[in-house]
């Protein structure tokens, strides 16, 4: 049986792949936390998307979990430290089925004129917040890039927060959230 718990973080460490011990508030984990973190809220957002129906809803769903699971990988890479092997690398073909999907679905949508507030249905403004997070981990990430063994990690990361983007769009379009237009004045 495998314990949840393993007592080795109770003084503020944590071990990266191949078990080299840091600080929890080590940039490097606050680069993949921050991944976790985005990924955690893609599944809040497609949890409120269980009784819901549309064309489409299944495809929908297969991507979104094709991108958390890269995402997950992602946070792999983060965790590897910059002198080990990463034993599973992001590909620029992952970035590019970000870019594809993106354009695929902005030719559904309707023209943005100006800035929307994150809004609508439920999962769309779970799918808004995974967007910030996701920016923020490409935030934090950047401040690795010396260390990284992969730079399309920053790229992916770049993309990621775009697709969400058009992904909340996307998911109030099909179930008719409506999108609040920013105001100019306050």
């Amino acid at each position: 049986m495998v314990r949840i718990y393993t007592r080795s973080g109770d003084k503020g460490t944590t071990s990266l792949i191949y078990g080299k011990r840091v600080p929890k508030n080590d940039l490097r984990v606050e680069a993949y936390g921050t991944c976790d973190e985005t990924n955690s809220m893609i599944g809040l957002a497609l949890s409120f998307l269980e009784n819901e129906t549309w064309d489409g809803k299944k495809e929908f769903l297969e991507i979104m979990h094709r991108v958390q699971t890269i995402l997950f990988h992602a946070g792999a890479e983060l965790a590897t430290p910059s002198e080990k092997e990463v034993t599973w690398k992001l590909k620029k073909e992952y970035i590019k089925e970000l870019e594809e999907q993106i354009d695929t679905w902005d030719k559904e949508l309707a023209k943005l004129r100006n800035f929307i507030l994150p809004s609508g249905h439920s999962a769309s403004s779970a799918l808004h917040a995974a967007r910030t997070v996701a920016r923020r981990a490409e935030r934090t990430a950047v401040g690795l890039e010396e260390e990284l063994a992969n730079p399309l990690v920053l790229s992916y990361l770049n993309r990621l927060s775009d697709f969400l983007f058009v992904a909340a769009r996307y998911v109030n379009q099909c179930l008719g959230g409506k999108e609040i237009p920013l105001k100019a004045d306050v």
